[in-house]
């Protein structure tokens, strides 16, 4: 919270406190639900008119820590993207053109206006980058299992502390989640980089793969926020996809570790089996993206 200026620190400390707020229990379906309902419109509304809100809340050893959602600037991201990936005709089908220009126009308008380009929430869609991995330990993680209406089932390898952090706050009822703090997430990221280099090059155009141009990118990312915040990875909707079986079987942080390890003493047998496992795991979830 002291991250913030004022007067945003005095709003932040408000809505912490407020019994109105989306309980981090509900949050992600929430904001889900509110992204559902802007698309499904007619026209769709791609970037809401106003900035959220909301933010996720944490509190821990005393502090409070606050995630803006910033849904109006990662909606100008994420819509930016997607026109970037796909041909004009394919774009239009999903957004009318006079619309698009609309949005677009308003964004070169609010960069042009100097306001902020850095959002709070790094997303992805049908898969998490492997880069994702690289900040967090084992340790960090943490499994809920179960649906509304049933309960809490925790995993039994699930740690009832968080890096030291102390206990979890409440989850959505199935999420698989890592939360670290700032210093170790930009500590491992900068151990990683040399070796990743090193061993896989600076590439960045195939988004799937690990790439020191991808980790560079996600520690110029870290660096800007405050020294002494969190950085949690949620797997979010993707948890949705895949069966309690497959979320206790998901390790891809310790095999990310491990690969590492592997390519910083030179053992290729094991940096790629770990490597393949990683693959392996995520490529059907990211196939689910074109099925019918």
């Amino acid at each position: 919270m002291t991250a913030f200026p004022e007067p945003a620190r005095t709003l932040w400390t408000v809505y912490a406190d407020s019994r109105r707020r989306p309980r981090r229990i509900h949050a992600l379906g929430v904001e889900h639900r509110e992204a559902a309902l802007r698309l499904t419109g007619t026209p769709p509304e791609v970037v809401p008119e106003r900035e959220s809100r909301d933010a996720y809340i944490r509190r821990l050893d005393d502090m409070v820590y606050v995630c803006p959602w910033g849904t109006r600037l990662r909606s100008w991201l994420a819509f930016e993207r997607f026109r970037n990936e796909h041909a004009a005709g394919v774009a239009a089908a999903f957004v009318p053109p006079p619309v698009a220009e609309r949005v677009m126009g308003d964004f070169e308008r609010w960069k042009h206006a100097g306001r902020p380009l850095r959002p709070h929430i790094l997303t992805s869609t049908w898969h998490i980058p492997l880069d994702w991995f690289v900040p967090f330990a084992r340790g960090e993680r943490c499994l809920m299992l179960g649906t509304p209406g049933t309960g809490y089932r925790k995993s039994d390898d699930a740690p009832e502390e968080i890096a030291g952090h102390g206990p979890a706050t409440a989850a959505p009822a199935r999420t698989l989640s890592y939360v670290t703090s700032m210093g170790e997430a930009r500590r491992r990221v900068a151990a990683a980089l040399p070796v990743v280099r090193a061993n896989l090059g600076d590439g960045t155009d195939e988004v799937y793969l690990l790439s020191a141009g991808r980790l560079e990118t996600l520690g110029r990312w870290l660096g800007e926020f405050h020294a002494r915040a969190l950085v949690e990875l949620d797997y979010g909707g993707l948890v949705h996809l895949l069966d309690d079986r497959a979320l206790r079987a998901d390790e891809s942080v310790a095999e990310m570790t491990v690969a590492l390890t592997g390519m910083e003493r030179g053992e290729a047998e094991l940096t790629v089996a770990m490597y393949k496992r990683l693959l392996a795991r995520w490529r059907p979830v990211r196939a689910l993206e074109a099925a019918n």
